[in-house]
């Protein structure tokens, strides 16, 4: 029994498609939204976790739906080919609306202004620190600007307040968190201290934007419309997608088959990710993103055209119940063993609960990591987003093998602890980053990358292990169940901490879940590693969730 290797990549063509989107979709969608339209850290967390409201209940259905499908193309292919072309012809057609929403802002004064503070902040390309009376300058000139406006009815009072009051609680706390002396105007800001200040100017152009949108919310309205159907129509052919290397694949095949999958799916992400800085769309906050949501449409296309050109189906189908007879491997319900009949142990449920519990919190953490950074990096640390990302891809990448071998050795539990600490000290160190050290964040999101694969590898192994034979599906549901809750909660959470308290909040916010799942971990007594799994050949460390 030998896999197809040929045959994988083309049938994985949709997971690298799909891989190569959501990484796209997620580093410039929270951007558009906050810099462009104006809307809240809590209100853009919103809009962005509701790919993963949808899923909740599009994957299962369109799942299943594919199951009982019977097409002259096979079950499969219709959703992969129907899902694909719509969600590529929606996601190229936002490009119009972030074009016009872009044009909008060019004729208002919010790049002006984006690129005063940016003189201001920065001298000969590096960042510099105000004093607090250079700042309080910086804010009456905006409280002038706002008056001004008012004056002339371009905003209306409630306008005007609302950003000037917004614009002094956060002076306010700032002022109050670090025990700064108001009276002292000569006061030299630290670069902590320096990093919140100009957060308040960013929200002051977020303000601007918000105030462009709600006078002709139809460009808005356009946008959020056409972002649903890009939504709906990908999680239409996920399920359908992972669905058919099992029915093509035999069984003591698919954890190679589905390693080669992940690796396509990691290749598409790390494409994507390298076409924003190719593109100069990593750092700055209002460029246009036509070419990439152009390239990107694009890319589904042709991914899609080589899926179709060399994928029949029902061909391979055939050829798997053909493999399948000759080798004798027709698959039977697997039986209960016999140690694990009838529900589980106090232990082992207590264990399931706490396996369970950690899942949801070290995803409420990375996650909010992964949705907020692309914001986070140009205005906090003043720096491309992109390359960190790409550095933890490819670390994440490298240490499967390794992480899959230790975990073999050691045993699954211990290896999560070791990557939930270092995911902990590692989300703790990016809390004290600032433009002036902002180039560590490379090698935090390089041991970032380690340590999600050290989880990613152990943590979905030790919620089935615990299942018996005929109810692995109920326990993998548990798993997507926590995961997606927290997937669906932290970007409104960690925005409104980031609204509320500053940008500055979001690694300390990450941390603190991690550290909590540690804590959790370390009552799972039960679902460490089977000795079988001794046998894996290296291919099959990247068959993880």
């Amino acid at each position: 029994m030998k896999l197809d290797y040929k045959k994988t990549i083309f049938v994985g063509m949709a997971f690298f498609v799909i891989s190569m989107f959501w990484i796209t979709y997620d580093n410039i969608i929270a951007k558009i939204l906050i810099d462009k339209f104006g809307l809240t850290q809590v209100s853009s967390g919103f809009v962005m976790a509701l790919d993963n409201i949808l899923a909740l209940f599009m994957l299962p259905l369109f799942g299943s739906l594919s199951d009982k499908t019977k097409s002259k193309y096979g079950r499969r292919t219709p959703y992969i080919f129907i899902g694909t072309l719509v969600a590529a012809v929606a996601f190229v057609t936002l490009s119009f609306v972030d074009q016009k929403q872009t044009e909008r802002i060019e004729s208002s004064t919010i790049i002006e202004e984006y690129d005063y503070i940016n003189d201001k902040i920065t001298l000969n390309g590096e960042p510099v620190n105000l004093t607090l009376g250079e700042w309080n300058q910086i804010f009456n000139e905006i409280r002038a600007k706002r008056s001004t406006d008012y004056a002339l009815g371009r905003i209306t009072a409630a306008e005007r307040d609302k950003t000037l009051n917004k614009m002094q609680e956060d002076y306010d706390r700032i002022i109050e968190v670090y025990g700064i002396d108001k009276s002292n105007l000569n006061y030299q800001l630290t670069a902590l201290q320096q990093r919140d200040f100009v957060d308040i100017y960013h929200n002051y152009l977020s303000n601007k934007a918000y105030e462009m949108t709600s006078r002709q919310p139809a460009n808005f309205i356009l946008f959020i419309g056409l972002l649903f159907i890009v939504l709906v129509a990908m999680s239409t052919f996920r399920s359908p997608a992972v669905a058919l290397m099992p029915d093509v694949t035999i069984k003591p095949l698919r954890s190679k088959a589905n390693a080669v999958i992940n690796l396509l799916g990691a290749i598409g992400g790390i494409i994507s990710t390298g076409l924003l800085l190719f593109l100069g769309l990593s750092k700055a906050s209002y460029v246009h993103y036509t070419s990439i949501f152009l390239i990107t449409s694009g890319l589904m296309i042709a991914g899609l055209a080589v899926f179709l050109i060399t994928v029949n189906e029902k061909k391979l189908v055939a050829e798997y119940e053909l493999e399948v007879k000759r080798l004798g491997l027709e698959e039977t319900e697997e039986q209960p063993k016999e140690k694990t009949i009838g529900k589980l142990t106090k232990s082992q449920f207590k264990s399931l609960v706490f396996i369970l519990v950690s899942v949801f919190l070290w995803f409420t953490g990375y996650n909010a990591v992964t949705t907020k950074l692309s914001d986070y990096a140009p205005k906090v640390l003043q720096m491309d987003f992109a390359i960190p990302l790409i550095i933890a891809q490819a670390t994440a990448i490298i240490a499967f093998i390794p992480i899959g071998v230790l975990s073999s050795k050691f045993g699954r539990k211990k290896m999560i602890l070791v990557g939930v600490a270092l995911l902990t000290i590692s989300f703790a160190s990016a809390s004290f980053l600032t433009a002036q050290t902002g180039w560590i964040i490379y090698i935090i999101l390089g041991l970032t990358g380690i340590a999600w694969a050290t989880i990613n590898v152990n943590s979905f192994p030790m919620v089935v292990e615990l299942a018996t034979g005929n109810d692995v599906g109920k326990y993998t549901g548990y798993y997507y169940t926590f995961s997606m809750a927290a997937q669906i909660m932290t970007p409104v959470l960690s925005g409104a901490f980031m609204h509320y308290l500053g940008r500055g909040t979001l690694f300390p916010y990450a941390a603190f879940f991690v550290f909590a799942s540690f804590i959790t971990m370390l009552f799972v007594k039960h679902g460490d590693r089977r000795l079988e799994e001794d046998n894996k050949s290296l291919l099959e460390y990247y068959d993880v969730d």
